[in-house]
């Protein structure tokens, strides 16, 4: 096979994780559906013993996955994205303290009050594209931080962080980063080649692309952290079902086409979002005067799939949208073929500093001009 430095990201997402070639061998790797495997006497060290340690059809996706985050090792694949969130956070020593974003994943963030709870974890939330506040943060007053956890962009906020310069901060002060790389996905960003120790995926978003699995992961490229991570899965049976990973197998043969269609069209739409009538704000990093634009133009490999609108009218003015719309699909999850929105405070768990108006936009690989027209549609339906 050829060296991972000389093909491109997108052709990884095609060729790694294939079975050896030989005459007559399959293309594609096989599921097998086997809670147990023959064994007697003392297993030894890589033999199959059972399904919730390990199954061989983990290993391609892993395989795919660890190698499109250049970790140099497999990915963990895990039962969901929460779950590989837990096994992160599980770093944390107890009595640690973790700096996380303010605009988090809400379930995210509800993890790390459970586990301040537990664990007496404290728990430092900041503004992540204020690089100046987080490296404060992660040298405060209260002693050093523990855990750097960042998404970039931000959900749904679209916050994007200096994930450079912020890892380099929190390893000063001996402090593990964790990079919630679900958004932007490996095509787009691979924060372990700036040094972060640990990157979550929830696999059901954009991986999978579907919306038909839900499954998680976690890549880092440290022996211990990766055996540590194994380790979690396996004692809190956080394991994940064989035609889950298959069929996330083969929605990552297609991430490179699905991430290239839907970022350009919302890159489009947002730049036809910015001057509309029936808009009050737009936030997508391509749009030249949004707050990230300058640090995802110099960190990314392009500006995501996600939009954050807030349509005139307040919450009721962003409900209706919602309800107006005919091909967009209201629901909650993204990175699936389809495009869909949701307004997010309609969770009373969503954080208090997201707008009440804002609807988080996916956008999927249907044509764009459908995809305006039913969104103008629906705008212009408010006036």
């Amino acid at each position: 096979m050829t060296p991972d430095a000389e093909l491109s990201p997108a052709t990884l997402a095609v060729v790694a994780g294939r079975p050896a070639r030989a005459q007559g061998a399959p293309v594609n790797a096989p599921v097998v559906l086997s809670s147990t495997y023959v064994s007697a006497g003392a297993p030894g060290p890589d033999e199959s013993l059972y399904a919730r340690i390990d199954t061989e059809t983990w290993h391609p996706f892993e395989e795919v996955l660890g190698r499109l985050e250049d970790a140099g090792r497999p990915a963990v694949v895990f039962g969901s994205g929460m779950a590989a969130i837990a096994a992160a956070m599980s770093l944390i020593p107890p009595g640690g303290r973790l700096v996380m974003p303010r605009h988090s994943y809400q379930v995210a963030l509800g993890y790390a009050t459970d586990l301040s709870e537990r664990s007496g974890v404290r728990v430092t939330l900041v503004d992540i594209d204020d690089t100046e506040a987080v490296v404060a943060a992660v040298n405060g007053p209260e002693g050093p931080a523990s855990m750097l956890w960042v998404e970039s962009p931000t959900n749904p906020m679209l916050e994007v962080a200096d994930i450079p310069t912020l890892v380099a901060a929190a390893h000063a002060v001996g402090a593990l980063v964790c990079v919630d790389n679900t958004f932007a996905t490996p095509l787009v960003q691979r924060p372990l080649t700036w040094g972060a120790d640990v990157v979550v995926h929830s696999v059901t978003k954009y991986l999978a692309g579907h919306s038909d699995v839900v499954l998680g992961a976690a890549v880092a490229t440290d022996a211990d952290l990766t055996a540590r991570l194994r380790a979690y899965r396996t004692l809190h049976g956080a394991i994940a079902g064989p035609w889950e990973v298959w069929l996330a197998l083969r929605g990552m043969r297609t991430l490179a086409l699905r991430v290239e269609r839907s970022q350009a069209s919302a890159a489009e739409l947002a730049a036809r979002l910015h001057g509309h009538p029936a808009v009050v704000a737009v936030r997508h990093p391509s749009l030249p005067d949004d707050p990230g634009h300058a640090r995802a133009a110099a960190l990314m490999d392009g500006f995501g799939s996600i939009i954050g609108l807030r349509p005139r009218g307040g919450a009721e003015g962003a409900r209706a949208v919602v309800a107006a719309v005919q091909l967009w699909v209201p629901a909650t999850s993204l990175g699936g073929v389809e495009s869909s929105l949701e307004r997010r405070r309609r969770f009373a768990s969503e954080s208090i500093t997201v707008p009440d108006d804002l609807l988080r936009l996916s956008v999927g690989i249907e044509d764009v001009e459908d995809l305006w027209a039913d969104l103008d549609r629906a705008l212009r339906s408010l006036r």
